[in-house]
């Protein structure tokens, strides 16, 4: 019964990290986040960065299971 709540506990730490690592990279793409000192364009490429990083890690989990 622990190793099941265990399980659970990880499924919802790791999808947090994915919608939170999504939102702060569709933030920085449409220019809602930016950092001072950093030219936009440079935070809206790694946006892209992100994202594509963060689909690629959920395909890789999903193909590993």
């Amino acid at each position: 019964m622990a190793k099941q709540g265990g399980m659970a506990m990880h499924f919802v730490a790791w999808i947090t990290g994915v919608i939170v690592s999504l939102a702060v990279a569709f933030g920085m793409i449409g220019e809602t986040l930016t950092i001072p000192y950093i030219p936009t364009v440079v935070t809206v490429i790694v946006g892209w960065i992100v994202v594509i990083t963060t689909i690629l890690s959920v395909v890789l989990a999903i193909a590993k299971n």
